[in-house]
């Protein structure tokens, strides 16, 4: 499936996106603050898309007019999630390439895939969540209409071996529908 907003366009991930993940993915900013550690090289950010971004709600954000990958969206369905045990409900994860910080790019993306989860595919709650100092990712939640739910001082990070502070964030239909 394919999903459009007004600059961006949402598409599943190809293997021929390695270069421009690894590209963005390499960078010490983008990765660490979200839990994982930045991409080595093209051949590792090749086994992401093939045995991570292959989740049936995965999407490759990209500027309209341009199929480079620029980051990641994705809806994680219950299995894929520890959020949730729910069938209709789901975690929203994220993350973008620093060049494109700044523009707006990740609230619409996520706002499209918002929209996509509660009226496509029948969603009654999505969550998101940050770590603690994630100051951009907390904003994003914020201004796409995002409540607090609460707080967990020990969560694990296993991709860097870490113990961090997690704040949880969710959305019901309900709030979605008053808020469009």
């Amino acid at each position: 499936m394919i999903l459009t907003t007004e600059r961006l366009v949402l598409r599943p991930w190809t293997e021929a996106d390695a270069n421009s993940l690894f590209e963005y993915a390499k960078d010490p900013e983008v990765g660490p603050i979200a839990g994982w550690p930045p991409h080595k090289n093209v051949d590792e950010s090749l086994d992401v898309i093939r045995n991570v971004f292959n989740g049936t709600e995965c999407y490759a954000i990209c500027e309209k007019g341009n199929k480079k990958a620029i980051g990641a969206v994705e809806l994680k369905m219950n299995g894929h999630t520890d959020m949730t045990e729910r069938d209709d409900e789901c975690e929203l994860g994220y993350w973008l390439g620093k060049p494109f910080w700044g523009r707006g790019y990740m609230p619409e993306a996520a706002t499209e895939l918002i929209r996509h989860g509660f009226e496509d595919l029948g969603m009654e709650t999505i969550w998101c969540g940050y770590y603690d100092g994630n100051e951009k990712s907390k904003r994003v939640q914020e201004k796409i209409g995002f409540t607090y739910h609460h707080t967990c001082d020990e969560v694990p990070v296993p991709l860097l071996n870490e113990i961090r502070i997690g704040h949880t964030n969710y959305m019901t239909k309900e709030q979605w529908l008053r808020r469009n």
